[in-house]
């Protein structure tokens, strides 16, 4: 691949960056990431911050309790082992948002992508700029983030019907460490937001934080 100048010196500077440093292994923070395309990066407002107060409360975190935002270009991201990224339209990733991200989670960095509805085949797209020789894979029930802090016998759990098929998680890998997380047909996220805003039950918001908590554990842990 050619680079611009412009993007050739942009490259040199994250990878002097990173190779001082790599994602902070003893942190307890989370942050939004924040990406271009049009696509409302910002949507579910209270989700986060509900999350991270079920955390704080089950699974023994001190996560701040108001998350940051971070863009997928800078090197913040950096300073927190998970990204949470969500949405319902387009996504972009330029070259050198491309390759910041593929040096964060090669560096430590664990990234949960949330389709809001809308999202997927904008950030497919995209994630083959980060990881271009990989294709997103199912990931079995059995797999330890669905064993950690709460069970899930059947895998990712349904929050909102969508288009109403079964919920998936497609995951990448990097060396064996499973590093980008994409939530489909389930929408955490909205689980996750003030129970006025969706209205959902009582027991399936309960199923989306947990699942939310065994996402933050794994990401900590791993």
């Amino acid at each position: 691949m050619i680079y611009s100048p412009k993007t050739f010196i942009s490259l040199v500077i994250i990878a002097l960056f990173t190779s001082f440093f790599s994602v902070k292994s003893d942190a307890q923070d989370l942050a939004i990431l924040k990406y271009k395309g049009g696509g409302d990066w910002y949507s579910n407002p209270t989700a986060l911050p509900n999350l991270i107060k079920f955390c704080n409360e089950n699974i023994e975190t001190e996560i701040n309790t108001k998350p940051e935002t971070v863009e997928a270009g800078s090197t913040d991201i950096f300073q927190y082992p998970l990204l949470h990224m969500t949405g319902h339209g387009n996504v972009f990733f330029n070259e050198e948002e491309a390759q910041n991200l593929k040096l964060y989670l090669e560096s430590g960095g664990f990234l949960h992508i949330d389709d809001n509805y809308g999202m997927k085949d904008y950030v497919v797209k995209e994630l083959k700029k980060v990881f271009p020789n990989q294709e997103l894979k199912e990931l079995p029930k059995s797999h330890e983030i669905f064993n950690t802090a709460f069970k899930f016998a059947q895998g990712l759990p349904k929050i909102h019907e969508h288009d109403g098929k079964r919920p998936q998680a497609l995951v990448l890998f990097y060396k064996s460490r499973l590093v980008v997380l994409l939530t489909l047909e389930s929408d955490l996220g909205d689980g996750w937001e003030d129970q006025e805003v969706h209205n959902d039950p009582e027991d399936v918001r309960l199923k989306a934080l947990q699942m939310g908590a065994n996402i933050v554990k794994y990401a900590f842990e791993n």
